[in-house]
């Protein structure tokens, strides 16, 4: 039979395949776009750092930063970026030489980074909390040569640097933006003020071997010549686990940054270039942060608002003296908002525009937050790969509640099946979501095969299983790797396993994500002991403390005397989820959030000074998983718990059968942990409670 296809035999699934590639090829979504948002946007041919200029030279008087009360003009900032750019210079810094930031959000964090881009070499972003070895895999794999750290992670720092190509280490602390008046407050001997003070300065030793940041500010340095930076040299190194859990470079161009920033104004068409301020709790350590708060707001010429960490008084502070008109968030900081009860308080009605990503949005938080501020709470969806903007629920009436949106303008989206990634899979079936667009990356940072194997036939392919109904609205449905997503934070379980497995008790573990009301999942070990060997869940924990950033800590254990394996020998972890999740069910541990608590223990208590990821997903939770949690600290300190900020909570041990009188107390003292650590709503602990004394 001949068909329309050309001559020879008909092949319907050639057909079909071709039918498939055309309604994506549709672009279904673009009808469902608000009012005034364009299906392409048109990026120039600039490097980043012309947004800032562009901003100075239109709004020189304009307020760039707002620092706890300090501000900065953007005269005074592009200034400040290009004496910092001399001394850099001065130092031997050229194009294409990798120079790492490990800092919170701060003034310096924004200087820093535009001078390092203006002499063409490339930004490496660092989790101020991460440990000295995961600070060494990343500046030995970056090759970094300079390093540029807050005081309170210098330690950290110093021990990580030994070994790797870190030549000269520049010393800052936040105190140094603080408005004078505060600054001198912290001089006052008194013992609140020492309190403070030590969250926000951290003394170095005498000998330390630095550079001081406030010195090569001062320094007056002949001016750097400016280096040609076309838009496809590389501009940052954002690290992420990508496909597996060693955590590898991003290669983010100046192209693909600029794009991300000119499509995320885009989505919002009420935006006005010179008059929005934007509220930055997200941590400009990672690319949501960087692309949604920093590179956005120097687009639009806004006010940046810098908070160093996620705290409700220091937010509630933000918001009564700076109305914030954009606020980009992770849905834990928008969830506690909305239960607080200081938030009554406080007009939150500037807020006008919040786009959510790094897990699931529950629409009850939705609707709370929008009556509470007038404005538009959404989901987005993106990883760091993607500079990381990809789709994003219209800031309209448009928006569908459990859904990650559409694709934002100049991206393209598909659905391909799972195990034939060459093949488009027809709309409302679930399949491998894959992106292409001017924000897709350049690949892993030396590490061709796993470039090759995300980037395939010119598509950016994401893990995560997705459909996409007949209006072009993407819905998450499971993640095709087995990372565990803890409150946006992406944690691998290799990582994990390899630590434990170093323990001379342990025989063999296995680590899995299982849920959790408020974090949405949590890192869980199953632990087999050695043969003649003990070990507690608190030695354990602290074994992992000490090599792990604290989000990575597994909060719960449990004792095996195997673990489940396939035919060839492979630890299956999904049998262990699935136990663990039985397990809750037959006790009546039921996943969903509390019913209306004040404060909602523990959060999240890892990647701060202020963080989301350092992944690669702005969201990637499974789409059936409720969310919650996150909340960095600084130095370790404990923010307000009045608001359900708390330090970490000593985690329990699973509760998974009911107790024999002997036992009681001991189970009872389970309830107990599990509530404190989040994972029993009082109601569901009173119910528990109620059965083992019945």
């Amino acid at each position: 039979m001949t068909g329309a296809l050309g001559h020879g035999t008909f092949d319907r699934h050639v057909l079909v395949r071709q039918l498939n590639e055309d309604l994506y090829a549709s672009r279904p979504w673009l009808r469902w776009y608000a009012p005034g948002v364009p299906e392409r946007v048109l990026v120039p041919e600039d490097p980043l750092t012309h947004l800032l200029d562009d901003a100075a030279r239109d709004f020189p008087r304009r307020k760039a930063l707002n620092f706890l009360g300090r501000t900065m003009t953007y005269r005074a900032l592009a200034a400040a970026v290009d004496r910092f750019a001399a001394s850099l210079h001065a130092l031997g810094v050229r194009k294409g030489d990798r120079v790492a930031l490990v800092l919170p959000n701060c003034p310096q964090n924004v200087i820093a980074f535009f001078a390092v881009l203006r002499l063409g070499a490339v930004v490496v972003q660092h989790n101020p909390l991460y440990t000295p070895a995961e600070l060494h895999h990343q500046l030995s794999d970056s090759g970094a040569t300079l390093a540029i750290v807050y005081d309170g992670a210098y330690s950290r720092l110093s021990k990580a640097r030994e070994g790797t190509a870190v030549e000269r280490v520049i010393v800052t602390s936040l105190a140094d933006y603080l408005p004078s008046g505060k600054r001198l407050a912290l001089l006052l001997p008194f013992g609140a003020v020492r309190s403070k003070r030590e969250q926000l300065v951290t003394a170095l030793p005498p000998d330390a071997p630095v550079i001081k940041f406030g010195d090569l500010l001062e320094a007056h340095y002949e001016p750097s010549e400016r280096v040609f930076i076309t838009p496809d040299d590389l501009a940052l190194l954002q690290y992420t686990g990508g496909t597996t859990g060693q955590p590898k470079g991003a290669m983010l161009t100046h192209r693909n940054l600029v794009a991300n920033a000119y499509q995320a104004a885009a989505w919002d068409p009420d935006l006005e270039r010179g008059r929005e301020t934007v509220l930055a709790a997200l941590p400009m350590f990672h690319v949501y942060g960087l692309t949604m708060c920093l590179t956005l707001n120097m687009l639009i010429g806004g006010t940046l608002v810098l908070l160093p960490t996620f705290d409700l008084g220091l937010l509630f502070k933000a918001i009564d003296h700076s109305k914030p008109t954009v606020f980009p968030g992770v849905p834990p900081m928008y969830d506690q908002i909305v239960r607080s009860r200081r938030t009554p308080r406080h007009d939150l009605s500037s807020i006008r525009a919040c786009v959510s990503g790094a897990m699931r949005l529950p629409p009850q938080t939705i609707d709370r937050f929008d009556q509470i501020t007038g404005g538009h709470l959404v989901e987005g969806y993106g990883l760091t790969e993607s500079s990381p903007i990809a789709l994003a629920n219209p800031l309209d009436a448009s928006a569908r509640p459990g859904t990650i949106g559409l694709p934002v303008p100049s991206t393209e989206v598909r659905i391909v099946d799972v195990d034939d990634p060459a093949q488009a899979v027809p709309l409302g079936v679930p399949g491998e979501l894959c992106i292409r667009g001017p924000q897709v990356f350049a690949g892993y940072w030396e590490q061709p095969d796993e470039s090759v194997a995300m980037l395939f036939d010119g598509w950016l392919h994401t893990g995560d299983i997705a459909v996409m109904d007949d209006d072009g609205f993407v819905t998450l449905v499971d993640r095709k790797r087995d990372v565990i997503n803890a409150s946006g934070f992406s944690v691998f379980p290799t990582e994990v396993e390899d630590v434990l497995a170093e323990h001379p008790a342990v025989a063999e573990c296995a680590v899995a994500g299982v849920s959790h009301f408020y974090r949405g999942e949590t890192v869980k070990a199953f632990v087999v002991l050695a043969p003649g060997h003990q070990a507690s869940e608190d030695e354990l924990r602290g074994y992992c403390s000490a090599r792990l950033v604290a989000y990575k800590v597994p909060a719960l254990f449990e004792f095996r005397d195997d673990l489940p394996r396939n035919m060839i020998g492979k630890v299956l972890r999904r049998v262990l989820r699935d136990e663990h999740e039985a397990a809750r069910s037959r006790v009546g541990i039921v996943s969903g959030p509390p019913v209306e608590p004040d404060t909602v223990a523990p959060i999240a208590e890892a990647a701060a000074p202020a963080k989301v990821a350092a992944n690669g997903h702005a969201n990637g939770a499974r789409h059936a998983v409720p969310e919650q949690g996150f909340t960095p600290t600084l130095n370790g300190a404990s923010p307000d718990a009045d608001d359900g900020i708390g330090a970490t909570a000593r985690r329990p041990k699973p509760y998974a059968a009911a107790p024999d009188t002997s036992t009681l107390i001991d189970e009872l003292e389970r309830l107990s942990r599990l509530r404190d650590a989040g994972a029993l709503t009082d109601e569901q602990f009173e119910q528990l409670k109620a059965r083992l004394l019945g």
